[in-house]
Order: C-alpha cells, then sequence, then structure tokens
C-alpha cells in the first residue's frame, strides 16, 4: 500500500482524492497556490506545502515544485487528477525518474495517446472504429489534401494532433475552403501547442457524444465499466453527463467495451482511463482516450459501485484489479450537473465569496464539492465548483431525484449555473433523452 501522496491538484477532484486515500489509510499531502490556502482539502490533508503564486504556470504546473514537495513530505507518490498535469507525460516521466510513483498511465501510453494521429493508429490496429479520415499526418501537398478530402466527402474536421478540449479543430464544408483551413488550423496547433501537425476527418454532423470507462492494471487484466453519455455540451465543454447511454443496447455496450479492453491489453495500459467516441446512426467512432481520471467519473461508479479512484490506487502500489469484467454489473442510472461558478446567461465566471451554501441530500444523491460558506472561489482557475450527482432505479427515476436535488440548492454570495440545468431538466428533448452534443448550443442560440 502506498504510505503517503503528494496530491498534485486543487478543488473537488482533489478532495475526493484525499478521501480515498483517508478511507485507506493512506496519508496524504497537499500541494496548493497561495490562492488556495484554505481550499478544505488541504485544510484537512495530513501535511501542505505551497508550491507558488496564484498563477497555474508558476503552481500547479511547476513540475520540480510538486515533485519537490513529495521529496521534503518523504511521500512515495503523486496523484495528477485531471487537468493540470494529469496527460503530460514528460510529468509522469519525471515522477518515476525522480523515484515517485505516477497515479496514471506509463509515460509511453500517455505520450501514444496524447498525440491523435498516433492514438488513431493505434485503436484501428486494436480493431476499436475510427471515424474515416487521413490515416495519418497531412502533408505539404495541396493537390494530395484535396484529393484526400473528396475522398472522405464534405464535411470534414481539420484538426491538431495535439489538440484536445475542442481546440485546434476547424470544420470545412467545401473543397474551396479546404487549403486556407489547414493552414490556419496549422497556424493555431503551432501556437497552441508547440505541435503544428494535423489531420483529417470526415465531420459527423448529429452525433453523440459516448464514452467508456475503463480499468487496468498493467499486469494483463483490464475491464469495462460501460459507458457515459457526455453530449449536453457548450463550447465542446460538458455541462450534464449520464450513465448508462440513453438507447445503447447491451450488445453494443458489450462489443465496444471489450474492444476497449483489447486496446489496453495490447497497450499494456495502467490505471483508469476513458476511450471517447462519437456515435451516429447506430455508429461508434473513436476520437480519443483520455489517460486519467475524468471529471464525470461518479456516475459510472453510482451505477457500477466500483470505487475507480480507490482502484487507480490499489493500481499504483502494484495490486492486480479487484474486479473481473463478471463482476461488473449496472444498476440504475445516474446523472451529473458540473455547477459552476458563473452567470447563467452569459457563462461569464462569478468569482467572490460565498456567503452561504447549502446542498442537498436524500435517496441517490451524491454531492462532490469543496465549497463551504465563507469559501473564497479564486479568479485564477476554472469555474467549476462542484458535482450534483443524482440516482435512482431508471432514468426517469434519476431525473426526479436531479430536479429535486436542485431545487434544494443554495449557494449565495456568487452567481452559478444552477438556473440553467433546472432550465434543461424541462426541456422533453432532454426527458426522451438521445440528445446530440449540438443539441445545447442550438438550443441556446449559440450555434
Amino acid at each position: 500500500m502506498l504510505e503517503k501522496v503528494v496530491i498534485a491538484n486543487r478543488g473537488e477532484i482533489a478532495l475526493r482524492i484525499l478521501r480515498a486515500c483517508r478511507e485507506m489509510g493512506i496519508k496524504t499531502v497537499a500541494v496548493h497556490s497561495t490562492a488556495d490556502t484554505n481550499l478544505k482539502h488541504v485544510l484537512l490533508a495530513d501535511e501542505s506545502v505551497c508550491i507558488g503564486p496564484p498563477s497555474s504556470a508558476e503552481s500547479y504546473l511547476d513540475m520540480p515544485a510538486i515533485i519537490s514537495a513529495a521529496e521534503v513530505t518523504d511521500a512515495v507518490a503523486i496523484h495528477p487528477g485531471y487537468g493540470f498535469l494529469s496527460e503530460n507525460a514528460d510529468f509522469a516521466e519525471r515522477v518515476e525518474s525522480s523515484g515517485f510513483v505516477f497515479i496514471g498511465p506509463k509515460a509511453d501510453a500517455i505520450r501514444l495517446m496524447g498525440d491523435k494521429v498516433s492514438a488513431i493508429r493505434a485503436m484501428k490496429s486494436a480493431g476499436v472504429p475510427c471515424v474515416p479520415g487521413s490515416d495519418g499526418p497531412l502533408g505539404e501537398d495541396n493537390d494530395e489534401n484535396i484529393r484526400l478530402g473528396r475522398e472522405i466527402g464534405y464535411p470534414i474536421i481539420i484538426k491538431a494532433a495535439a489538440g484536445g478540449g475542442g481546440r485546434g479543430m476547424r470544420v470545412v464544408h467545401s473543397e474551396a475552403s479546404l487549403v486556407a483551413a489547414i493552414t490556419v488550423t496549422r497556424a493555431e496547433a503551432r501556437a497552441g501547442f508547440g505541435d503544428d501537425t494535423v489531420y483529417m476527418e470526415k465531420f459527423l454532423e448529429q452525433p453523440r457524444h459516448i464514452e467508456f470507462q475503463v480499468l487496468a492494471d498493467g499486469q494483463g487484466n483490464a475491464i469495462h465499466l460501460g459507458e457515459r453519455d457526455c453530449s449536453m455540451q457548450r463550447r465542446h465543454q460538458k455541462v450534464i453527463e449520464e450513465a448508462p447511454a440513453p438507447g445503447i443496447t447491451d450488445e453494443q455496450r458489450n462489443m465496444i467495451g471489450e474492444r476497449c479492453v483489447n486496446a489496453c491489453l495490447e497497450l499494456g495500459y495502467r490505471s483508469a482511463g476513458t476511450f471517447e467516441f462519437l456515435y451516429e446512426n447506430g455508429e461508434f467512432f473513436f476520437i480519443e482516450m483520455n489517460t486519467r481520471v475524468q471529471v464525470e467519473h461518479p456516475v459510472t461508479e453510482m451505477i457500477t459501485g466500483i470505487d475507480i479512484v480507490r482502484e487507480q490506487l490499489n493500481i499504483a502500489a502494484g495490486e492486480p484489479l479487484s474486479f473481473r469484467q463478471e463482476d461488473v454489473h449496472i444498476l440504475g442510472h445516474a446523472i451529473e450537473c458540473r455547477i459552476n461558478a458563473e452567470d447563467p446567461k452569459t457563462f461569464m465566471p462569478s468569482p467572490g465569496m460565498i456567503t452561504l451554501v447549502h446542498m442537498p441530500g436524500g435517496p441517490g444523491i451524491r454531492v462532490d464539492s469543496h465549497i463551504y460558506s465563507g469559501y473564497n472561489v479564486p479568479p485564477f482557475y476554472d469555474s467549476m465548483i462542484g458535482k450534483l450527482i443524482a440516482h435512482g432505479a431508471d432514468r426517469k427515476a434519476a431525473i426526479g431525484r436531479m430536479r429535486n436535488a436542485l431545487s434544494e440548492v443554495v449557494i449565495e454570495g456568487i452567481r452559478t449555473n444552477v438556473p440553467l440545468h433546472q432550465e434543461i431538466f424541462q426541456h422533453a428533448a432532454f426527458r426522451a433523452g438521445g440528445t446530440d452534443i449540438h443539441y445545447l448550443e442550438k438550443r441556446l442560440g449559440l450555434a
């Protein structure tokens, strides 16, 4: 068992990791910026180390500072959470070369999946269905690129190989726009990611976003925990997630899940991971793999009863998976709402002092949040301040519990997107299930 873990993150995920560690008897070290001295997990951790000023570049992205914190506290492992350095292969490499355990995949797996071109090649090799595309980076030959575009068929999308989070991509609707789109996307990729490699894919016009959660121990054991539907998005950022995905059959789940598991075994993958797919007209198309724990992991935990963070810690300690595929059973339905400190109409961030908090409870309700009355939401980081999860015997029951829970939320002193969630749960299309990734933006008049 890992004796002491550095939690190299902040907010709700840092608190989530701390709780898992305490439950397992693992001591914790919270690293934090000067703006985060009063974060809940910092106050609860066995030890805390300030690693820099509010700027992420000078604190949560400062690799030497985080590794030094592990050294001075005699920690044995570092958990990166999500965001920040969680999918940085160089960080994983430096952690392990410094003699610590990186609680996540090996650096080579992160590097392979971080490059979208190499990831697609690896998935095709493993039999995972992919979107029709260029099957590699685009060259400088404009005539060849035009030929590829005609072969794939418009509309197509140009993507940065090192991109992610909705950045580094451009939709092209006609051949006349193709060369210019490639040139602009290359420039954006070079400026944003330091890598101007781009590739081409068929653009699916009304897809859903469905992802499969996997766990693998790097010792020849891997399982999937079913799928999540993350189609309710705004600007490529997820707003509501649910599991299982409405309308996905057991046969589809088993087929795609098995292929994801096989890919993990071929890669020698270790830790938690998520295979993300676009789903349209009954077909799945791989788009990327997230080599970390996801924001929306609680909905999978609620329907399977499997603690994903606990499994991450055990795997990092060298333990084999404690579950087999036959042990995984999906029970009921779960929905997660991301609660952000932002104006529900303009989506402008709303940092500031929270004067009063009351979170809901009752059967099937889970709240993952680090906020409390008197907490000051800083303006330097992502605006998410918590996640509200509802579980029920079926989707209708989960929706009913979530609507009740949202009506009980009280967060005063700042603005939040709770009214937006309440509005979405009134939509007949959402209640019916199966909306595509463009639904919310069209509904909000943003598309």
